[in-house]
């Protein structure tokens, strides 16, 4: 066990940071964690849990001399809570994210941030349909990439520290230009949540199959579209509206594709079809054998049914 940082504090208690505080203490990676969140019943909720050291009645009491400060919050309420601490930050100290949108975020709280403070926003890729500070686990990050975007303000020195500590928290690390990871993930996140939304919305709004139908004979796949759509609808909504250019790219590009699809099982095209299922199954196959699939629910990893 080896200590990271001597102060942590993590400003949102939801499930990343939950699970980055009980990760943490598995790894000793903290001497002390101290938290911040919005709501009395979460700080109460955290308290009774024991989720973090310290559970503090405002954001600028728990960054006091944090060598770390983690913005565990919604994308929309990150200016906001940067404009809280700055004042309150220790000089050399770093500031992170878990946001699921780079550019915007750098843009909302970079300017906020006084001189000499190391702004390494980051955005680690695992999550659950499950919120709140209950739901976090310290295996979360086990074996799941951690994608950091270092600013101009960071020194190589803290975007280093930074990586060891989320290697402590058992998670893969890369770093990656700021729009690109904005595409990247409209691409393996954003556009999949917008889509499994709207076929759950699609199946609400057929009235000819009832409700109960829809849940008692729910196949695998769309019971993985509701696990999706379960997901935070404000974090969910805050993406949206701050990686709008990438998520309608993404998405212009799936209409095309969707529009083939269409043609081919209007015309019979029976070869487009099983040529195009077979691209795409490799790609799951390759999502098993990188070692990203989740324990659970079984879908294609059986023997057999990859």
């Amino acid at each position: 066990m080896t200590q990271i940082y001597g102060k942590v504090a993590l400003i949102g208690l939801g499930l990343i940071a939950s699970s980055m505080f009980w990760a943490s203490k598995r790894a000793g990676a903290a001497g002390v964690t101290s938290g911040y969140a919005r709501s009395e019943a979460t700080r109460e909720t955290a308290r009774r849990i024991g989720l973090c050291d310290q559970v503090c009645e405002t954001a600028a009491e728990a960054v006091a001399d944090a060598d770390l400060v983690v913005l565990a919050v919604p994308v929309g309420a990150m200016s906001a809570v940067a404009q809280e601490i700055a004042p309150h930050l220790k000089p050399g100290c770093t500031v992170t994210d878990v946001g699921s949108v780079k550019r915007h975020v750098i843009d909302a709280v970079a300017p906020h941030l006084p001189e000499g403070v190391n702004f390494v926003a980051g955005h680690p890729l695992a999550g659950t349909e499950h919120s709140g500070p209950e739901s976090g686990f310290d295996t979360l990050f086990d074996n799941r990439w951690t994608l950091l975007v270092p600013t101009e303000s960071a020194s190589k020195a803290a975007t280093t520290q930074l990586r060891a500590y989320w290697e402590a928290l058992g998670a893969n690390v890369e770093e990656m230009d700021a729009d690109h990871h904005d595409l990247v993930l409209a691409v393996t996140s954003h556009a999949p949540h917008l889509i499994a939304y709207t076929m759950v919305g699609v199946a609400d709004d057929l009235r000819r199959v009832t409700d109960s139908e829809v849940i008692k004979y729910s196949a695998a796949g769309f019971r993985d579209f509701t696990r999706i759509a379960a997901s935070d609808p404000t974090m969910w909504r805050d993406v949206f509206l701050t990686n709008k250019d990438a998520t309608l790219e993404i998405l212009g590009r799936f209409t095309e594709e969707l529009f083939a699809l269409q043609r081919a099982i209007r015309t019979g095209d029976g070869e487009h079809l099983h040529a195009y299922f077979t691209r795409t199954r490799a790609i799951r196959r390759g999502i098993i054998q990188a070692g990203q699939d989740t324990e659970a629910p079984d879908f294609g990893r059986g023997q057999g049914k990859t």
